[in-house]
């Protein structure tokens, strides 16, 4: 048998995968990019125009698409970023030190957050957040000033929201990293006098460096994505002060029947994925 065969018969186990990833995958994708160049309406029209580039140039040119992408790198930025990458870390390395019933009810309380269905959590959340909520009955019991949190912060509300719900991801992705280290490089440093932060800083983040890349990567393109959490809270409002891009996306692809327009939208926000992961995976390349 030739070698061309010999590859050819390679192909057979895997083609009706790949016939079904471009089936429910790709011909999907391909669909939305033309319709992304067109002006189809969710309106019953019978067709639809080939305008170019024009529902992007009129993206670029939309003070709300603006204002949506820079309340998306905020969102990201502080919920997934900041908020669960630091906070899992932190977690990671405290049940790591605890004694083991602390270990199980911390680890099920947060996990507990991570598996409740998105819509549950963004429930739980905004009873937590509004006016006549939890964390304003705390407040006026302590005597300090509540407010309407939904009201006047509404994009750090949704992004503690993210937080609360995610961090548990981090927490065991850094779990099973700081496992990983050997205690004898940790011990060798204690015993020559090295402070527990800079313990940290030169010895434990370096060695799991491509974990902290990779959970930054992971948590980055889920954050983008986030949807569910943020229309039950806020419904991207009060005006569009929350309006995040997959919200815009939604206002303008479903509410106002703009198919075409809402469709280059969530190509941008794929290309905004996509420039995230490139830095990410430069980011991760071992040093030689």
């Amino acid at each position: 048998m030739s070698s061309r065969s010999k590859g050819l018969w390679r192909w057979v186990p895997i083609a009706p995968a790949t016939v079904l990833l471009l089936l429910f995958l790709a011909g999907p994708i391909g669909y939305c990019v033309w319709i992304a160049f067109t002006d189809t309406r969710l309106t019953g029209a019978s067709g639809s125009d080939f305008v170019g580039l024009d529902n992007f140039r009129r993206a670029f040119a939309d003070d709300d698409f603006r204002n949506a992408v820079w309340l998306t790198l905020v969102f990201t930025f502080v919920s997934a970023v900041l908020g669960q990458n630091t906070l899992g870390l932190a977690l990671a390395g405290l049940m790591r030190a605890a004694s083991r019933p602390v270990r199980t009810i911390t680890g099920t309380l947060v996990i507990t957050a991570w598996v409740l269905p998105e819509i549950v959590a963004a429930f739980l959340l905004y009873t937590f957040f509004r006016r006549e909520g939890t964390l304003n009955a705390l407040l006026d019991w302590l005597h300090l000033p509540s407010q309407n949190w939904l009201f006047t912060l509404p994009i750090l509300a949704v992004s503690f929201a993210n937080v609360w719900r995610g961090t548990a991801f981090s927490m065991l992705i850094y779990s099973a990293a700081l496992a990983e280290i050997p205690r004898d490089i940790t011990e060798a440093a204690e015993v020559d006098g090295a402070s527990g932060p800079s313990r940290v800083w030169h010895i434990t983040l370096p060695m799991i460096r491509r974990s902290i890349g990779t959970n930054l990567m992971l948590n980055t393109l889920s954050t983008l994505s986030v949807f569910g959490l943020i229309w039950a809270m806020t419904r991207g409002g009060p005006g569009n002060r929350s309006q995040t891009l997959p919200v815009f996306m939604y206002d303008q692809a479903f509410l106002k029947s703009l198919i075409g327009y809402g469709t280059a939208v969530a190509l941008l926000l794929l290309l905004v994925g996509s420039l995230f992961s490139i830095v990410y995976l430069r980011l991760m390349k071992v040093e030689v």
